[in-house]
């Protein structure tokens, strides 16, 4: 057996034996991986629904896709408001935020960002406070915009981070696009009467 054939075998031994190893790690990690993932969206929905003490999931099928709401709900069992999750493509990859808006369909709650991969120091920072708290109390109606180097001047308008014009875009478009598909899937009726479901929190 020549060297070549000898060192394509050792190659392919190796590359068989690397991918058996990960695709193990994989399988153990990913369920670890899920459930940090479940425990992360769940505290999100607290957060951009500040008042809720529990909540109700509330799910409905769009095309070929499923579109789950999760209806918060107060310490009296009162709806509250209703979070959802609105991805979409930022500058880098997916930027996913946890939404809370008004059961009257009037008004944002809060933000939370849970996925995001963009530019260190300039995109990233949709994830910092003072970005995030920008969206409490923005109307959804028109839609949201943003403004750059000024103060909004509306109450549909939130200020771009300065050189991250594109990631504060892709909050912006994603919120307005989930705002919309989840106000015209679920009626205000059907999220009041989420409180009579089965708990959310554990």
């Amino acid at each position: 057996m020549n060297k070549s054939v000898k060192m394509i075998i050792n190659l392919t031994v190796l590359g068989a034996l690397a991918g058996i190893i990960l695709a193990f790690v994989f399988k153990m990690a990913d369920p670890l991986i899920q459930i940090n993932k479940e425990k992360e969206l769940k505290a999100a929905i607290f957060t951009v629904l500040p008042e809720a003490k529990d909540y109700r999931t509330l799910t409905k099928e769009l095309k070929d896709e499923e579109v789950t709401v999760y209806v918060g709900l107060n310490e009296k069992g009162e709806p509250i408001g209703v979070s959802f999750k609105a991805d979409g493509n930022g500058f880098q990859g997916n930027v996913g935020i946890m939404v809370g808006l008004g059961l009257d369909y009037l008004k944002l709650k809060g933000i939370e960002v849970l996925d995001q991969v963009e530019t260190p120091g300039l995109g990233d920072r949709i994830r910092e406070q003072g970005f995030k708290s920008q969206f409490k109390g923005v109307e959804v109606h028109p839609k949201i915009e943003y403004i750059k180097f000024r103060k909004p001047e509306k109450p549909n308008q939130i200020q771009a981070i300065t050189g991250a014009t594109i990631s504060s875009n892709a909050v912006v478009v994603n919120i307005n696009t989930a705002v919309k598909k989840v106000t015209e899937l679920f009626t205000e009726r059907e999220l009041r009467d989420a409180a009579s479901l089965p708990g959310g929190k554990e």
